[in-house]
C-alpha cells in the first residue's frame, strides 16, 4: 500500500509539534551580546571542549547522553568579538532577558494561556556539542492554551538557542544564546495535513507579533509521531513547513512497514546470533578498499533475515538502513549485508566463503562491519541490538529529517534524567499587573481582512504583503496620502518582481522606498520611474542620485515641447492613425522623460498634441 492510501484513522495516527522560533532580541538570553549572526571567516579564534554526561538527582544517567558518550569527540568552537565568556562557558549566565521574555508571555497570552507564577530555568542535557556547557537552558513560562480548530497548546519555553554546526563536531558561537520560543503542542492531531496546518498557524501567531527573526534557520519543527501498534518517534529539524505532512506520512510508512517486517520475521521463526565472528582474513585480496584497508572485520548472522534487510521502509531507506545508523554512533562509516551483495566490490566467491564461515543458510542475512577493532565491537553490539528489536517493537527515537521527508535515526528519546535545575539563574516571578499590561497584537489573518476591506487589495496581494517585514512601513505609507496601490507595488509586488530578476531588494531600505514614493506623491517621478530607481537602489545608488539619472525634473512646459516634436517627427504615422497613435506614442514619450512624468499626464498631452496636429 503506497503512502498516499493509508487509512490515517484506522492505523490509529496520533502526532503533536514542537516549534522552536529564534526571538527578534537585541540580545542574547543570558548574556548582553548581540543576536547577530557572523561569516566564520570573521572569528577572532577558537577553543575546543570534551563534553560527558553528568548523572541526575537520583543518580540516573540519560539513555540518549549516555549514546553521545560511545564516541570520545574533541569538540571545535569558533568565537567572535560579538561573542563573549558565556557562551564560552567560562562565566556564569547574566538574568534572564527581559525583552524574550514579554515575548514569550504575549505568545502565551495571544493563545489563551496561563502563565506560570514563578519561572525556573533548568538544564537540560545535551552533549552532541551544540552547547559548550553540555546543557541548555530551557525555563517553562506557560501551559494550556488552543488554537482556532481545536490543537491543544500544552506548554510555551524560552530557551536558549544552540550553536551552529559547520561540520561534524566544528560549531560556531554567533548563534548560541539567542533566545529561542518553544511551543509544544498536545498529541490531539490525527492526519498529516492537520500537523502541517496547525505548524501554519502556529507560525502566522508568532509572526503577528513581529518580534521574531525570518530566514533559513530561523525557526524548526519537530514532530512527534505514533500509530497503533507502533511507537512515539520525534523528528527533528523539519525546517520546511511544506514538508511536515511529508515527513508524517512517511513515518506512518517506516512505522506500518516496520511492523509488517516483525510479523514476518516472528512468523519466520526469526533470531539473531549474540557473538559475531571475525572475517578480516577473507578479504584481503578484496577490490572493496573498505573491506581491504580495514583492521578488524567482524560479521554476526540474522537468521532468517534474509530479504527483509533490504526491504524499503521509507523511500531511499531500508531496515538495513536503520541498522547503519546505529553502527554509525560508533564511528564506523556504515554496514554490509548480504541482501545487497555481491556489489560494491565484493564478489561471489567472497560471499559465498563469507556464508560457510557462518554456516548461513539461503534464509539468513550476514551483516559485516569494517574499522578499528574497538569500532568494530561496538558497531556490532548496535547492529545486534537493533537487529533484536526488529522482531519485537519499533524502538522510540528521536530521528532526523534527511531530503524529501524520509529520516535517520539520531538517538533514543530522551527520559527524565535528562533535566536538573539551574543554579546561576534566579527565578523570575510573573504578576498579575505584568500580565495585564501585555498588549495584543493584530493577528495576520485580520491584517490580511483588513487589507481587502480598507485598501481593495486582491486578497492574494493582501496576504503577501500582510506577511511582509515592510507591512508597517506600507501602512506608514499610506497614512502619509501615497495611494494604497502605488505604496503595495513598491513595498510588495515591484520587489518581489526585481527579486526573481535576481535583484537584491533586500539591501533597499524601507526609507529610502518611503523617499522614493514622496517623490512620485510631489510630482518629482513617475509612478513608471519606480521599478527603475528600486533597481538601482539595490545597486547601491543614493536615492537623490537614482530620481536625476532615471526620473529627471520634467515641467509641464518642457512634456509639451517634447510631445509635440515626437508628434511632428511622426506625422505620416499620425494622420494615419489619428488620435489612435496616442497609445504606440506613448513608449516613445516615456523613454524620453525616463519616468519623470505620470502616464496620465503623458497621455493627455499626447492627445492634446496629435489634435493640435491634425488641425494644421
Amino acid at each position: 500500500m503506497s503512502i498516499e492510501q493509508y487509512d490515517y484513522a484506522a492505523l490509529g495516527l496520533v502526532a503533536g509539534i514542537e516549534i522552536h522560533q529564534q526571538l527578534n532580541t537585541a540580545e542574547k538570553l543570558f548574556c548582553r551580546c548581540p543576536t547577530t549572526i557572523r561569516e566564520t571567516s570573521e572569528s577572532c579564534g577558537e577553543f575546543s571542549r570534551y563534553l560527558r554526561a553528568t548523572r541526575s538527582e537520583l543518580g540516573e544517567l540519560d539513555r540518549a547522553a549516555e549514546e553521545e558518550m560511545m564516541q570520545v569527540r574533541k569538540f571545535r568552537y569558533l568565537r567572535y568579538d560579538t561573542t563573549c565568556l558565556v557562551e564560552n562557558d567560562e562565566e556564569p549566565p547574566a538574568p534572564l532577558n527581559q525583552e524574550a521574555l514579554r515575548i514569550v508571555l504575549t505568545i502565551a497570552k495571544l493563545t489563551g494561556m496561563t502563565p506560570v507564577h514563578e519561572i525556573h530555568t533548568m538544564r537540560k542535557l545535551v552533549i552532541d556539542g551544540s552547547n559548550t556547557s553540555g546543557f541548555q537552558r530551557t525555563a517553562l513560562v506557560a501551559m494550556q492554551g488552543s488554537l482556532p480548530g481545536g490543537a491543544i497548546i500544552e506548554t510555551v519555553c524560552l530557551e536558549e538557542e544552540a550553536a551552529q554546526r559547520i561540520e561534524d563536531a566544528f560549531f560556531s558561537l554567533d548563534r548560541l544564546g539567542i533566545p529561542l520560543i518553544e511551543i509544544t503542542t498536545a498529541p490531539c492531531l490525527h492526519t498529516p495535513q492537520a500537523v502541517q496546518e496547525t505548524a501554519a498557524l502556529i507560525g502566522m501567531y508568532l509572526r503577528s507579533t513581529g518580534c521574531v527573526k525570518r530566514g533559513i534557520g530561523t525557526i524548526r519543527q519537530d514532530v512527534n509521531i505514533s500509530i497503533r501498534d507502533g511507537t512515539r518517534v520525534e523528528i527533528k529539524g523539519v525546517q520546511e513547513l511544506d514538508l511536515i505532512a511529508e515527513v508524517v506520512r512517511r513515518e506512518v510508512g517506516r512505522q506500518v512497514n516496520l511492523l509488517a517486517i516483525r510479523d514476518e520475521l516472528i512468523a519466520r521463526g526469526a533470531s539473531v546470533e549474540s557473538e559475531p565472528v571475525e572475517v578480516t582474513h577473507l578479504f584481503k585480496e578484496s577490490t572493496s578498499k573498505i573491506l581491504k584497508k580495514a583492521k578488524m572485520i567482524l560479521a554476526i548472522r540474522l537468521n532468517h533475515f534474509a530479504g527483509l534487510v533490504g526491504r524499503e521502509i521509507q523511500p531511499g531507506r531500508r531496515l538495513g538502513s536503520e541498522m547503519s545508523d546505529y553502527a554509525k554512533k560508533c564511528g564506523v562509516g556504515g554496514l554490509f549485508h548480504t541482501d545487497e551483495l555481491p556489489a560494491y566490490g565484493v564478489s561471489e566467491t567472497e560471499v559465498a566463503a563469507l556464508k560457510q564461515a557462518l554456516n548461513a543458510g539461503e534464509d539468513d542475512c550476514v551483516i559485516l562491519v569494517a574499522d578499528t577493532p574497538a569500532r568494530c565491537r561496538c558497531a556490532i553490539t548496535q547492529i545486534i541490538r537493533r537487529a533484536e528489536l526488529a522482531l519485537v517493537e519499533i524502538p522510540k527515537e528521536t530521528r532526523k529529517m534527511l531530503e524529501e521527508g524520509s529520516t535517520s535515526y539520531m538517538r533514543p528519546l530522551p527520559g527524565a534524567a535528562r533535566m536538573y535545575p539551574e543554579t546561576d539563574v534566579l527565578p523570575e516571578r510573573i504578576t498579575t499587573a505584568q500580565w495585564d499590561a501585555i498588549q495584543l497584537p493584530e493577528l495576520l489573518t485580520d491584517r490580511i481582512e483588513r487589507y481587502i476591506r480598507d485598501y481593495h487589495l486582491d486578497r492574494e496581494v493582501a496576504r503577501q504583503l500582510a506577511y511582509s517585514e515592510r507591512s508597517q512601513s506600507f501602512e506608514e505609507a499610506v497614512s502619509a496620502g501615497i495611494k494604497p496601490s502605488i505604496a503595495e507595488r513598491a513595498f510588495n509586488s515591484t520587489l518581489r518582481e526585481l527579486s526573481r530578476d535576481a535583484v537584491q531588494v533586500e539591501t533597499i531600505s524601507n526609507a529610502a522606498i518611503m523617499g522614493l514614493l514622496t517623490a512620485v506623491r510631489n510630482g518629482k517621478a513617475a509612478k513608471e520611474a519606480i521599478p527603475a530607481v528600486l533597481t538601482a537602489l539595490a545597486e547601491g545608488k543614493e536615492l537623490d542620485d537614482a530620481l536625476a539619472d532615471l526620473a529627471p525634473t520634467v515641467s509641464s512646459s518642457d512634456l509639451a515641447e517634447i510631445v509635440a516634436n515626437i508628434v511632428r517627427d511622426r506625422m505620416e504615422f499620425v494622420k494615419e492613425r489619428g488620435q489612435a497613435a496616442a497609445g504606440p506614442l506613448m513608449g516613445v514619450v516615456m523613454k524620453e522623460v525616463r519616468g519623470s512624468v505620470d502616464g496620465k499626464a503623458v497621455s493627455q498631452a499626447l492627445q492634446t498634441a496629435i489634435a493640435d496636429a491634425l488641425r494644421e
